[in-house]
């Protein structure tokens, strides 16, 4: 029977054309070795299980082969690549600085140093883990690195690049690797199940890698598992089941049950979710995700950037045109907040059904609503409405005086400005600095008595007096019935109900004064002042009425609920009825804590 060898190992790479995802540094580094322009230190940093210390072992290979090919790549036929492919080559060394991290172990490799190859051109140090070398250590490691011998190459590799000394950065040639995208996993694994005789769905492949979060060593542990789990056969279902990963369709279910207001079929599908295993922090994670692809569907310039299987795309693009951008984004705000708050909480069920029933009822905080043949968004009723103001249809506005000298009559003609009002257009102002006289002999059309005419007209118009409508309780009732029944019409039945509970009281013609009995109610009239301001108005032909808002809680109090007694009360109390209480007390000398 032969010995079973991990995917991880077996598929190593072995040399610079099969390494995964990592081509600007596996190009830089084969010009470097045909150009013969080999740094004597190299420092290899990025996340775990991207290609590090397998790129330095491919390096150590091809600098010291015998017979490299034209691409700078190592032959794996002469004697140096068939000693280091059999581990027993006496010029590649790897260390490893989690183990060995003392002053004394870089003194050993200082001594090793000083030693030449007796076979080859290089003798090449692996460290694996740099970062966890002491100060001391790495102090001491300073002068080696800065300036070996011609024929060492040190080549360090680490995940925490934050955590090397900057004497050491500065004296190496840093690699910056990156994680593996998805579709280069996808692709890598779809060749190793080719080679394993595998039978695998893109689907399943395709969660591995997401899994994995741009790690192939993972990837290739995650397969090694659910092949043994699965017998060879990856499905779709099998490998949800085996990463712990939530389904998609709970989540476009769930979508779906939130835009038309199902909480009931929302918590039992949570409940139903809950049974099978999954956690509240899983559930909103994988939520969280969903939102995101969403958001990502909205355009199409950013559709590349979905990171699902190429089966659910078109659901996602078809979902994502139903649900409205806004209510997205209110809803990842929500999610984010339950999921920095779900680690404190202690009964974490609930914390989550608290967060489907905000969701659920999330539309109703943005409503789109027709308004004179157009559409508008009817925000949030506890934000502040901005004051609308009716515009004035002639004013008289003075204007500056004009320097040069005139006579009275001329001065009493240029002081004043008129302002007219055209409809759908900005007022415009027509000053006249000029006289009559000095008009007419520009403009012979013009007659004598013009502005004065004007004048006549426009003070007429002013002080036309408006009847206003008589204010009383009665009249005052029935203009708030109406008010009501317009917010009833707008399907606004919370402002109305609100209303409905104010009391009103008249101070004079001009001022309203409404009483509520709670903050909440106060702010729903709030929401309404602009509109509520301008109907009363208009109601009573009044453009000076106003009205105030008046908080006045009612406190109910039971005549008959018992009043709390103290300590001293209740051992009095209990003293009367039961005798031997403070004998016992006495005997004892026992104390009362007030």
């Amino acid at each position: 029977m032969d010995k079973f060898i991990v995917s991880a190992r077996k598929y190593r790479p072995q040399n610079f054309s099969t390494v995964i995802g990592q081509s600007h540094i596996t190009t830089t580094l084969k010009n470097a070795i045909n150009n013969n322009q080999l740094a004597h230190a190299f420092l290899f940093c990025g996340p775990r299980g991207v290609g590090k210390t397998t790129c330095a072992r491919i390096l150590a290979k091809t600098i010291n082969c015998e017979k490299k090919t034209k691409e700078g790549e190592a032959c794996n036929k002469c004697n140096s690549c068939l000693s280091f492919d059999n581990s027993n080559s006496f010029n590649i060394h790897e260390l490893d600085a989690a183990s060995r991290n003392g002053v004394d172990d870089i003194k050993d490799l200082i001594d090793e140093v000083r030693i030449p190859p007796q076979v080859g051109n290089y003798k090449v140090y692996i460290i694996d883990e740099v970062h966890m070398l002491s100060s001391a250590a790495f102090n001491a490691f300073l002068k080696t690195l800065e300036e070996p011998p011609p024929y060492v190459i040190f080549i360090l590799a680490t995940t925490e690049k934050h955590k090397i000394l900057p004497t050491i950065l500065s004296r190496c040639q840093i690699f910056d690797f990156k994680r593996i995208t998805i579709n280069d996993t996808v692709e890598h694994l779809e060749d190793i199940v080719k080679k394993e005789k595998l039978s695998a769905e893109k689907t399943a492949l395709h969660f591995i890698a997401q899994k994995s979060e741009g790690c192939l060593r993972d990837a290739l542990s995650i397969l090694d598992k659910i092949t043994s789990f699965t017998g060879g056969k990856l499905t779709y279902t099998n490998t949800l089941e085996h990463l712990n990963i939530l389904d998609e369709f709970y989540y476009f279910t769930i979508l779906e049950q939130m835009q038309h207001q199902q909480l009931a079929d929302a918590m039992l599908l949570f409940d139903e979710i809950n049974l099978k295993g999954f956690e509240g922090d899983t559930f909103l994670e994988g939520f969280a995700d969903f939102i995101r692809n969403l958001l990502v569907c909205k355009d199409a310039r950013a559709a590349k950037l979905l990171e699902v299987a190429d089966e659910f795309k078109p659901k996602y693009v078809d979902y994502a045109s139903k649900v409205d951008t806004a209510w997205l984004i209110s809803a990842l705000n929500i999610l984010s907040d339950t999921l920095i708050q779900y680690k404190q909480t202690r009964n974490k069920k609930l914390h989550v059904e608290l967060f489907l029933i905000k969701l659920c009822y999330l539309k109703q905080a943005v409503e789109v609503i027709a308004e004179d043949g157009g559409i508008s968004k009817k925000k949030i009723t506890e934000q502040n409405k901005a004051v609308a103001f009716k515009s004035i249809p002639f004013i008289l506005a003075p204007t500056v005086k004009s320097s040069v000298p005139k006579s009275k009559s001329a001065i009493k003609e240029s002081e004043a400005t008129l302002i007219v009002e055209e409809p759908k257009q900005k007022l415009t102002e027509k000053s006249i600095p000029k006289t009559e006289k000095n008009a007419v002999e520009e403009n012979p059309k013009i007659k004598l008595g013009s502005l004065s005419k004007i004048r006549d007209q426009i003070n007429s118009q002013l002080n036309t007096p408006v009847e206003s409508a008589v204010l009383n309780s009665q009249s005052l009732n029935e203009a708030w019935e109406s008010y009501i029944n317009k917010l009833n019409s707008q399907n606004n039945h919370s402002a109305a109900t609100n209303f409905k509970m104010a009391e009103l009281s008249i101070i004079d013609q001009n001022t309203i004064e409404i009483i509520t009995e709670s903050k909440i109610q106060q702010k729903f009239i709030e929401g309404e002042r602009a509109g509520l301001t301008d109907y009363l108005q208009s109601f009573f032909k009044n453009k000076f009425l106003k009205y105030s808002l008046k908080l006045v809680e009612k406190v109910t109090v039971d005549e008959n609920q018992p009043k709390a007694m103290n300590t001293k009360e209740h051992f009095t109390n209990l003293s009367e009825q039961f005798p031997l209480v403070k004998v016992l007390k006495e005997k004892l000398k026992l104390d009362l804590e007030f």
